[in-house]
């Protein structure tokens, strides 16, 4: 009986491993090589620009001052945000390819170019028409302080007598960038009506220095009880020509004001009561102007 258990039982095994040879995978014939790698991503393609602006005329390199954008040049027109701005003097930027409006600024002068990217490098220029004043202030060869100036700029149209504001309130030495021509510089000393005008050109390249000769004076006003007495504090004064329009207003014991040069009428006005005088404005001659309270 154990014998022939044995023999079935040898049998069911051998029977088990003829089933599980038929069902196993058959294994892969060799390639002799290793597998090829997968192929690797195409890098994204991009175009370079390198840009860089010049003056018109003698074409020197625009070497500061100037604010580059970028725009997308759409087919539609529509005007978008930059896609890129840059402060660097000849900035080199990258981009995808297509076609784009760069426009460069200098101040109040500008240039605009449009172009076509595509993959790899390229160099592009613009050319400006533009320079600049610089402005200052004098009385009798005595420079103005910066703070006691302000210019205001305009392109002269027509019969205007002053044209077109370009610039308002530009301080003493500051480069005021421009397009090349002709403009009507206004130039005001203090608060009052010490004005001085005049007519500069710009030329493109170039930095036109200018100073203007103011013919002006600081006086300060008192309303004093006899002469070289002390002020009286609150007092309202009112300045105005010989005609009688007013200049200025000014309330304290001492104001100060900056007159151009000529005749003025001063009226002081403490408790109720109106105190007047006359006095002139000599070019130059800085001074105290006393009005008496006299009763």
């Amino acid at each position: 009986m154990k014998s022939a258990f044995a023999g079935l039982a040898a049998a069911a095994w051998l029977a088990a491993g003829a089933a599980h040879a038929q069902t196993a995978p058959a294994a892969p014939p060799s390639l002799g090589a290793a597998p090829l790698p997968a192929p690797a991503l195409a890098p994204q393609q991009t175009a370079t620009l390198a840009l860089s602006a010049v003056f018109a005329g003698d074409q020197k390199p625009i070497r500061s001052g100037l604010v580059w954008r970028v725009y997308e040049d759409r087919a539609d027109g529509a005007t978008t945000a930059p896609v890129l701005k840059s402060a660097a003097p000849n900035p080199t930027i990258t981009l995808k390819p297509g076609s784009y409006v760069i426009h460069a600024s200098y101040g109040f002068a500008s240039a605009s170019k449009r172009v076509t990217l595509n993959p790899g490098s390229a160099i592009d220029r613009l050319t400006l028409s533009a320079g600049a004043l610089q402005l200052a202030g004098a009385v009798a060869d005595q420079a103005i302080p910066t703070n006691r100036l302000s210019f205001s700029v305009f392109v002269p149209i027509g019969n205007n007598s002053e044209g077109r504001l370009v610039v308002g309130n530009a301080k003493a030495g500051e480069l005021i960038r421009l397009p090349e021509g002709t403009y009507h510089v206004v130039s005001t000393f203090g608060e009052s009506n010490a004005i001085m005008r005049s007519d500069l050109k710009v030329d493109s390249g170039r930095v036109t220095a200018a100073t203007l000769n103011h013919r002006a004076a600081t006086v300060t006003l008192k309303l004093v009880g006899s002469e070289g007495g002390e002020a009286f504090a609150g007092t309202a004064f009112s300045v105005l020509t010989p005609g009688g329009d007013v200049i200025r207003e000014a309330i304290g014991a001492y104001p100060s004001l900056t007159l151009a040069e000529g005749d003025y009428v001063l009226i002081a006005r403490h408790e109720g009561q109106v105190y007047t005088r006359e006095f002139k404005v000599e070019s130059g001659l800085n001074r105290d102007v006393e009005v008496l309270a006299k009763k």
